[in-house]
C-alpha cells in the first residue's frame, strides 16, 4: 500500500466530525451515563456552587440590568426627565394659594408733637406679626402648569428612547462577543486545518508523490492562518472590553455570556409589529409632547392681554405693642388680633408691545414643534418599513449562512481526503480552507445582524424578544 493510501485510511477515521462541530470549533463528546430515574425524580437539582475565581456568567438580562444601572448616558436622560416631573410639581403648586408668616418692628422718627415724620407709618414703634394667604388667579399660570406637564411627559418619551437604545447596544456588544468566540474557534480550526495540510504536503514531498510548489503554497497558507488566528483571538478580547465597560463600574473582564447567539428568536408578525410600533413608539410621543408644549406657550403668551387677578388676606397684628392686647388712656385695653382683606384686578395698558411679539415667537415655536412632529410620523413609518425588511431578510439569510457553513465544512473534509488520494490539487484544498473560513465567519455575522435586527425593533415596539 503507498503512503496516499495510508493517509487516506487515517483521515477516513476522522470523518466522524460533523459539519456543526467544525463550524462550532467543538470536539466529539463521550456519552455521558445517565443517573436513574429514582434519583432524578426523589431530588431535586441542586444549584452548583461558585467556584472561588471562575468568570461570572451574565445572561443578555443580567447584562441590560447592569447597562441601566452604570450608563451615564441612559442616566443623563433618566435624571432630565426627573427634574422635568420636578418642574411639573413647581408650576401646579404654583396655582394654589401660599401661606406665609411674617414678623418684623418699624421705627419711625417722631416729630415735636410726637407724631410720626412719614406718613405712610402708624405709629414710632410699630409691631407686625401677621400670616398672609395669597392666590395669584391668571390664565398664564394654568398655561404654565399645562406647558410643564407636557414637557415632562416629553422627557419620559425621551428617557424610554433612551433606554431603548441602550437595549440596541447592549445586544450588539453581548452577541458580537458570541460571535466573536465562534470565529475564534473557526479560526484555530482552520489554523489546524493548515498545518495539518502543510505536514501532509511535506510527508507527500518526501515520497516524491507531491510537488515542492504542493509545500510552499500549503506553508503560505498555514502562515496565512495563523495570523487570521491571532485577529481573531485580538478581536474577541476588544470585544469583551467594549462589554465590560459598558457593563461594570470596575471593569471587570473576568466573565461569561450564558445566551446562545444561535438561539431560535422567532420575529413577530407584521401586522402585531406594526400596531405596537404605532402605538408604544416614545419618539412620537416626545414629539406630541412638544406640541402640546408649544401650545400652551402660545395660550400662555396670549393671557398678556387679559387681566390677572390677587387675593390677600392677613391675621395677626399691627399695633405700637407686640402682644395681643395693648393698654388704653383711661383704663382697660384693646385686642391687637385683627384681619384684613384685599383683592386687586389688575388690567394691562401698554408694554411697547412686548405681548404681541411674544405670542408671534410662541406661534414661530409653535408650528416648529408641528413640523417635527410630521417628520417623526413619516419616519416612524420608513422605519417600521426599513427595520422589519432588515430583521426579516436577516432571518431569511441565516438558515442558508449556515448552510453554507456546514458545506464548506464537508467540502473541506472531502477535498482534502481527494487530495491525499491524488484526485486534488493544492490550489483546490487552499480554495476549500479559505471558503470554510469565510462561510463561518459570515453565518456568525448573520446571526449577529439578526439579533441586532430584533434589538432594533425594540426601539419602535418597546417589546424584547429574548429566549
Amino acid at each position: 500500500m503507498s503512503r496516499r493510501t495510508y493517509i487516506a485510511i487515517a483521515l477516513a477515521a476522522a470523518a466522524s466530525w460533523t459539519p456543526a462541530m467544525l463550524c462550532a470549533g467543538q470536539q466529539p463528546e463521550s456519552p455521558v451515563p445517565q443517573a436513574p430515574a429514582s434519583a432524578t425524580t426523589s431530588q431535586a437539582p441542586q444549584k452548583p456552587a461558585p467556584i472561588p475565581g471562575a468568570p461570572k456568567r451574565i445572561t443578555l438580562q443580567d447584562a441590560i440590568a447592569l447597562a441601566r444601572k452604570n450608563d451615564p448616558t441612559y442616566h443623563s436622560a433618566v435624571t432630565e426627565a426627573g427634574i422635568a416631573r420636578e418642574d411639573r410639581s413647581q408650576t401646579r403648586n404654583a396655582l394654589l394659594p401660599t401661606v406665609d408668616f411674617t414678623t418684623s418692628s418699624l421705627y419711625t422718627q417722631p416729630n415735636s408733637q410726637g407724631n410720626v415724620k412719614f406718613i405712610a407709618n402708624n405709629l414710632p414703634h410699630e409691631y407686625v406679626s401677621q400670616g398672609n394667604i395669597h392666590e395669584q388667579l391668571d390664565i398664564s399660570a394654568f398655561a404654565a402648569f399645562r406647558r410643564s406637564a407636557a414637557l415632562a411627559a416629553a422627557a419620559k418619551a425621551r428617557a424610554e428612547v433612551a433606554a431603548r437604545g441602550l437595549i440596541v447596544t447592549v445586544v450588539q456588544d453581548y452577541f458580537a462577543v458570541g460571535a466573536a468566540e465562534q470565529k475564534l474557534a473557526s479560526a484555530r480550526r482552520t489554523a489546524d486545518e493548515g498545518e495539518k495540510f502543510l505536514k501532509l504536503t511535506q510527508d507527500l514531498e518526501k515520497g516524491g508523490e507531491a510537488a515542492h510548489s504542493d509545500v510552499i503554497k500549503a506553508d503560505l497558507q498555514a502562515q496565512d492562518r495563523r495570523r487570521q488566528l491571532q485577529e481573531a483571538q485580538l478581536a474577541l478580547l476588544n470585544a469583551r472590553l467594549d462589554l465590560a465597560v459598558l457593563l461594570f463600574p470596575d471593569f471587570n473582564d473576568n466573565f461569561e455570556t450564558a445566551d446562545d447567539l444561535h438561539a431560535n428568536v422567532p420575529l413577530p408578525p407584521r401586522d402585531e409589529f406594526e400596531a405596537q410600533a404605532a402605538h408604544e413608539n416614545p419618539d412620537i410621543r416626545a414629539a406630541l409632547s412638544a406640541v402640546q408644549a408649544a401650545n400652551q406657550d402660545v395660550t400662555s403668551a396670549r393671557a398678556g392681554y387679559l387681566p390677572s387677578i390677587g387675593i390677600d388676606y392677613w391675621y395677626g397684628i399691627d399695633a405700637g405693642h407686640y402682644a395681643t392686647y395693648s393698654p388704653i388712656e383711661g383704663g382697660g385695653r384693646i385686642q391687637n388680633l385683627g384681619s384684613a382683606a384685599m383683592a386687586s384686578l389688575t388690567l394691562p395698558l401698554w408694554n411697547w408691545g412686548t405681548t404681541q411679539s411674544r405670542v408671534r415667537q410662541a406661534e414661530l415655536r409653535r408650528d416648529q414643534a408641528k413640523l417635527e412632529l410630521s417628520l417623526q410620523q413619516r419616519k416612524l413609518l420608513a422605519e417600521m418599513r426599513s427595520l422589519y425588511s432588515e430583521a426579516e431578510t436577516a432571518l431569511n439569510e441565516l438558515a442558508g449562512l449556515q448552510r453554507s457553513s456546514e458545506l464548506a465544512a464537508d467540502s473541506l473534509r472531502l477535498t482534502t481526503l481527494r487530495y491525499t488520494n491524488g484526485e486534488a490539487t493544492v490550489l483546490e484544498v487552499v480554495d476549500a480552507q479559505s471558503t470554510f473560513a469565510l462561510a463561518n465567519a459570515a453565518y456568525q455575522d448573520g446571526a449577529l445582524r439578526y439579533r441586532v435586527a430584533l434589538a432594533n425593533l425594540q426601539t419602535l415596539t418597546g417589546v424584547m424578544t429574548i429566549p
